[in-house]
């Protein structure tokens, strides 16, 4: 089985077996898009727009919606919220790396884990022109988003490895701490300026500063 040993700024490595990454801020750059789309849905449902943002890092839609307007019926409003962001990916573009690093990986040491549904992965990582991993975990595939840890867990049941041999690359306090209660070491990646709470193991600004090296096992 290969090794991959994720080069960090500063000389330092990882060595794992996967690299599960999150989607939204790490591989796709579409927050600005994901805020649009949540202060129209937020404005239309008399909400307070920045606090319905401010809520939503890390939330599956259903999630969000019981949190900042448990009145409302939640499967009903996220099914709403998906079919925006699916027909809608105006903007979204690839982070810088992100196209690098995912090419740099085969399909048996890379995943994708989102809190978005499987038409929004899909549609974000097409209108990014990233390479499509073969384990894609997403809304639909767990029974609690994150902060639980299932998602992880299930990406690493899929990819028939332990927790231990993968690394998160996270950029969500609530997907960071998915990751470590899944036992999993994390990369934080957040932005000069930004401060990301919670516990991680290494930080980087962005997934242009990791690089990736495939090391054959011994025979």
């Amino acid at each position: 089985m290969t090794t991959v040993r994720i080069g960090l700024p500063g000389g330092a490595s990882i060595g794992c077996r996967a690299v599960l990454f999150d989607l939204d801020g790490v591989l796709v750059d579409s927050l600005a898009v994901i805020a649009r789309h949540l202060r129209e849905w937020a404005i239309s449902r008399d909400l307070d727009p920045s606090r319905v943002v401010d809520m939503s890092p890390g939330r599956t839609n259903a999630d969000l919606v019981a949190l900042v307007a448990p009145a409302l019926d939640a499967s009903a409003e996220a099914r709403i919220m998906t079919e925006r962001q699916v027909s809608d990916t105006s903007g979204i573009t690839a982070c810088p790396g992100a196209r690098r690093l995912l090419g740099a990986l085969p399909d048996q040491a890379r995943a994708v884990v989102t809190s978005g549904s499987r038409g929004i992965a899909l549609a974000r990582l097409a209108a990014a022109d990233l390479p499509l991993p073969e384990v894609i975990v997403t809304a639909e595939d767990v029974r609690t988003g994150k902060p639980d840890p299932e998602c992880y867990l299930r990406a690493a049941r899929l990819l028939d490895l332990p927790a231990a041999d993968c690394v998160v690359i996270e950029d969500a306090e609530a997907g960071l701490a998915a990751a470590r209660a899944a036992r999993m070491r994390t990369v934080a990646v957040a932005a000069p300026g930004a401060r990301i709470a919670g516990a991680f193991d290494f930080e980087v600004a962005s997934v242009d500063e990791l690089s990736i090296v495939l090391v054959p096992s011994a025979p």
